[in-house]
């Protein structure tokens, strides 16, 4: 039997580019969109080959028995109250969803824990987890590693659909960084810091509480570990082409006995909902085993089961540009 995946949000800005990179990639599954007025959906479902549900996330259950039996579930919108969470892992289907928080995730960690019968990943990270990824890769090259500092640039005219948008109402707020090897609470406009990009010119970039900071703490054992967003022009737009999203990562250690510093860049020049929908792929082809075997079931994280180096690659065959720089 195919692999049957439900996109929810499946039209959405982000859903939407989920769907089609999961076409881009070949792999036989049947899709299925779902959201609240599947008449917004045709015209996308025609062009993937997808089928349409209503599925309303405050009342899921109808839905999720109209779309049949599922292998997966991407929550590509809004489940503010694990409702939807909550029937997925119930119907017996594995789970991806994109917008928890260090300071959201508690309830949908426990929930995933205790009820699932297949994998439920949690991508609270930023980009559905290509930044950890990337990190994790470039991490390799150290034998100790002391710092990490992570920094977004976003552009103003790289869009976002509305799930981005009320996201983006915890973005100044109080955020979660690790500072000499231990978690600080920080208001994120007090501890803005400036950061240089490839463009050399330097922006000003705020802490957020994504879990790319402590699952680079856990992973890396580093004392300090960061994640900053700041908006200005990308290199894209310096080039005079789309907007670009771009991710700086600088990571200081050592090796062989020598301190060293790396700097790494990723730049998605598809802009910001592109990399997300491409850290979802990474995550449904682990997820599901299209990769290899099956994780067991239950509460997972992209950093605890996919390789970094695989996803680098991954991802540079869809054109993101990842490299150091000097």
């Amino acid at each position: 039997m195919r692999t049957r995946i439900l996109i929810a949000g499946g039209w959405g800005l982000v859903g939407s580019r989920i769907g089609k990179v999961l076409r881009e990639a070949e792999h036989d599954v049947d899709l299925v969109l779902g959201g609240r007025n599947p008449d917004t959906g045709k015209v996308l479902a025609a062009n993937l080959g997808a089928s349409l549900v209503r599925l309303d996330v405050d009342a899921p259950l109808e839905g999720l028995a109209a779309a049949g039996p599922v292998d997966l579930v991407i929550a590509a919108l809004q489940d503010p109250d694990d409702t939807l969470l909550a029937a997925t892992l119930h119907s017996g289907a594995g789970y991806i969803g994109i917008t928890r928080t260090v300071d959201n995730m508690a309830s949908s960690a426990i929930i995933a824990a205790n009820c699932a019968q297949r994998p439920a990943m949690i991508l609270g990270h930023w980009q559905a987890g290509v930044l950890t990824l990337a990190a994790l890769s470039a991490a390799r090259r150290f034998d100790t590693v002391d710092r990490v500092e992570m920094a977004a640039l976003y552009d103003y005219d790289d869009p976002i659909g509305p799930m981005t948008e009320a996201d983006a109402t915890g973005f100044v707020g109080e955020a979660l960084i690790r500072q000499n090897g231990r978690w600080q609470k920080v208001l994120a406009p007090d501890a803005a810091r400036s950061v240089r990009s490839a463009g050399q010119a330097s922006f000003d970039a705020m802490p957020m509480g994504v879990l790319d900071t402590p699952a680079l703490t856990a992973k890396t054992g580093a004392r300090d570990v960061r994640f900053d967003l700041g908006s200005g022009d990308s290199l894209g737009t310096i080039a005079g082409r789309a907007a670009s999203h771009d991710l700086y990562i600088d990571i200081t250690g050592s090796r062989a006995g020598t301190p060293v510093h790396d700097r790494t860049l990723v730049s998605d020049p598809l802009g910001q909902a592109h990399l997300t929908a491409l850290g979802v792929l990474i995550g449904a082809e682990r997820l599901l085993g299209l990769d290899g075997d099956r994780p067991p079931e239950g509460l997972i994280f992209p950093e605890s089961i996919i390789d970094p180096d695989r996803a680098v690659a991954r991802l540079r065959n869809f054109g993101v540009q990842i490299e150091p720089l000097s």
